[in-house]
């Protein structure tokens, strides 16, 4: 069997073609300039995997996100790429062939990631990589269809639901509209050690889930499990995106020292001060992704714990098609544009708005006073590749739950 491999110093940096048809990994690395450590994991994952392009199925592709940002060991040069993903921001590029440092790297990132899809010979995963300013913070998240959380969940770290109704324009989202399984991995703070390592570990682990190849050729994914198992077997499985504290240059956000991602904090707490002084905690939760650098609009994130067996009564729900008589309920009806939308009338339907909704798939577009809009995710279905179930013999136990 032929196979090719293709390495670059640009924004491909590397590509192996296996043998046989199958599916392909998609890794990006610091769509974020200042977060190196996934370009590392990528490169040592590279090393390692060449030679082995005979005996795999399917693709394994490498991209730089934002290659002059990462030049410059900052975010981002003029604006933030993943912020950037929008209908709107998509259609300027359209338009005009100007623009700033991130309109160039977004026009060829968008070129890059539509090559890969249009040479794929089977299903299309990715795993974008990031790494936060605050210790503590290694997890995944993703739009929550049920292929995305079949392929995180072979990652024994914690899962966090929800981001998109919080930020607009992230590469997940725009990947999750065109179909692609697409998952985020953050590997821990910035400049440790051990968050390369864990990038490593998580791009062996998606080599095995996308079936690039046998789990018999891959003991590194087996290492990769244990890797990650051990650091996250404290933290919670299952988390949901509740608060985003949103800022800009003119606030002055100052957030207080010593907060570690997934730390619990209390209703009243003050974590960071302001223009207009201490800036306090809404409800009890934890504190994700505190921010600790020059670059940013997120002042930190609350998540809080919930039991995964919500994630099995999710799938088991979808899986029936409830969502298809969400309608009937009282105070909801259907977007009269769309049977994938509905308007739900919180006064009426308060005991299972947005949470029930979110089992079945949904996500909130609009909450205005007593009416919520809420829309299903595209793509939850089951018509790409079943991964199995998570790799718990991997490891020396079962995920953590």
């Amino acid at each position: 069997m032929s196979y090719e491999e293709e390495s670059s110093g640009d924004r491909i940096l590397g590509r192996i073609r296996g043998g046989r048809p199958g599916p392909t990994l998609l890794c990006i690395g610091a769509l974020h300039g200042n977060e190196t450590a996934g370009v590392r994991g990528i490169e040592a994952v590279l090393e390692r995997l060449r030679g082995r392009g005979g005996e795999m199925s399917g693709e394994f592709v490498a991209l730089v996100g934002n290659r002059q940002a990462l030049a410059r060991g900052r975010r981002y040069v003029d604006r933030d790429l993943n912020r950037a993903w929008t209908t709107d921001r998509l259609g300027v590029l359209v338009r005009s062939r100007e623009g700033s440092a991130e309109d160039r790297e977004q026009r060829e990132l968008i070129a890059a990631i539509d090559g890969v899809v249009r040479s794929a010979r089977g299903p299309v995963y990715v795993l974008d990589l990031h790494t936060t300013s605050g210790s503590g913070g290694t997890f995944s998240t993703f739009g929550d269809t049920l292929p995305n959380r079949d392929f995180a969940a072979h990652i024994p770290a914690p899962m966090i639901l929800g981001l998109e109704e919080l930020v607009d324009g992230t590469l997940l989202a725009f990947l999750g509209q065109r179909g692609l399984v697409a998952v985020v991995f953050e590997s821990g703070q910035h400049d440790e050690p051990a968050a390369v390592d864990r990038a490593e570990a998580a791009i062996w682990i998606a080599v095995s889930a996308a079936g690039l190849l046998p789990q018999a050729r891959l003991p590194e994914a087996a290492d990769g499990w244990k890797r990650i198992h051990r650091d996250c077997r404290e933290l919670p499985r299952a988390l949901e995106m509740r608060y985003r504290h949103d800022i800009g240059r003119e606030d002055g956000f100052r957030m207080k020292p010593g907060y570690r991602n997934f730390q619990p904090v209390a209703a009243g707490e003050v974590v960071a001060m302001d223009a207009k002084g201490e800036v306090r905690v809404r409800e009890a939760s934890r504190i994700l992704m505190p921010l600790y650098q020059e670059q940013g609009d997120d002042g930190f994130f609350l998540v809080r714990e919930f039991s995964p067996f919500w994630l099995w009564l999710s799938s088991a729900l979808r899986r029936l098609k409830v969502d298809r008589v969400a309608h009937w309920l009282p105070g909801v009806q259907r977007l009269p544009d769309t049977p994938d939308g509905v308007v739900v009338d919180k006064r009426v339907a308060r005991w299972y708005a947005v949470q029930f909704f979110h089992l079945l798939g949904f996500r909130k577009e609009e909450d205005a006073g007593s009416r919520v809009v809420l829309r299903r995710r595209r793509f939850d279905d089951a018509r790409f590749v079943d991964l199995g179930p998570p790799p718990e013999t991997l490891g020396d136990g079962p995920p953590p739950a």
